[in-house]
């Protein structure tokens, strides 16, 4: 465990700085330095301090709300498989951010040109929004029948496929002149992201990682049955409800800024295991710097591989995580 982590810690600085260097732009590595150390063409300046810091900056805290959220509902749901998907996290904020759009373009008159001005400076808000609102209404459908991580499953993958339904009917019956945006944002992409969105996402990161340590203890006792964790005095639906209401708050406003990255919720916190090993208390800080590190390395190659077009982020991480999606699915089969 040690060396892995001690590589981990080693390589996201070089990561970060690769980041900063490269991208769609051919600056010179001179020309990046001097702008790190304050000085630098104004060229320069716009396009480090403007673009690649704020966009490599959103994908580090939206890859830590997905991360994190993949673990905290894979250990109370008892599910490997989970993800933000569970909770119908990013099946609400996809049909939200799809009516919108949809409801800007014919209830408002606005053209494809207004599409860029006020609905995507909203998209984060409402993304949110409908993200949470899918969630609590499934925490609600499964709660009236009794608490159960197996009923939050069920629940939230036949609200989940619903919501998903509505989203892409919308999307079919609307025509291929006005969804381009919807497209992009379902694809996951930091494209055009800056510190607006950083700001958005801060409060969010803050308040999900100080509640972490003191749901800690809960999270060691969630992993085991109800029957089990209640034996230890534990207050099942009071901690059940505050982890779920984390990271549905961590998925939520990642979704809504950058779109579902599915992959990245799933796969980091079983490598994050992976490494901790015995150590459970290190699983959720390793999961934290990986989901920031896959992001950040997705959306690097995407840039770096796309070229002007870009491939998004979502496309380069499903590629990255399907293969051990099937490792998975053999190994729980």
């Amino acid at each position: 465990m040690a060396h892995g982590v001690v590589s981990l810690v080693a390589l996201f600085p070089t990561l970060l700085l690769t980041a900063i260097l490269f991208g769609v732009a051919d600056l010179p590595a001179s020309d990046v330095v001097d702008v790190l150390l304050g000085r630098g063409s104004e060229n320069a300046k716009l396009i480090i301090e403007t673009i690649r810091i704020p966009r490599i900056l959103t994908g580090i805290l939206a890859g830590i709300h997905f991360a994190v959220s993949g673990s905290l509902l894979q250990t109370v749901t008892r599910n490997p498989l989970a993800d933000p998907t569970v909770m119908g996290i990013s099946q609400g904020a996809t049909l939200a951010v799809t009516v919108f759009l949809f409801l800007t373009v014919y209830g408002f008159g606005a053209d494809a040109n207004t599409l860029y001005t006020l609905p995507v400076a909203w998209l984060p808000v409402v993304g949110a929004l409908g993200g949470l609102a899918a969630g609590a209404l499934i925490y609600g459908l499964a709660v009236s029948k009794g608490l159960s991580a197996l009923r939050m499953t069920l629940c939230g993958i036949a609200i989940g496929a619903f919501l998903h339904a509505l989203a892409m009917g919308i999307i079919v019956g609307w025509g291929s002149a006005r969804f381009e945006i919807v497209m992009q944002w379902l694809a996951g992409s930091l494209y055009a992201r800056g510190w607006e969105h950083v700001v958005f996402l801060l409060p969010f990161t803050a308040v999900g990682l100080i509640a972490l340590p003191f749901l800690q203890r809960s999270l060691a006792l969630l992993r085991f049955e109800e029957d089990v964790s209640r034996s230890f005095g534990l207050n099942y639906r009071l901690h059940f409800t505050l982890v779920l209401v984390v990271a549905c708050v961590l998925a939520a406003s990642a979704v809504g800024v950058v779109g579902p990255l599915i992959f990245v919720g799933l796969v980091v916190p079983h490598f994050a295991k992976f490494l901790a090993g015995r150590h459970f208390a290190a699983v959720l800080p390793l999961t934290a710097l990986l989901g920031a590190m896959l992001v950040m390395g997705a959306d690097l190659a995407g840039r770096l591989l796309g070229g002007a077009e870009e491939i998004p982020i979502g496309v380069v991480t499903a590629l990255a995580g399907a293969p051990f999606l099937l490792f998975l699915l053999r190994r729980y089969r």
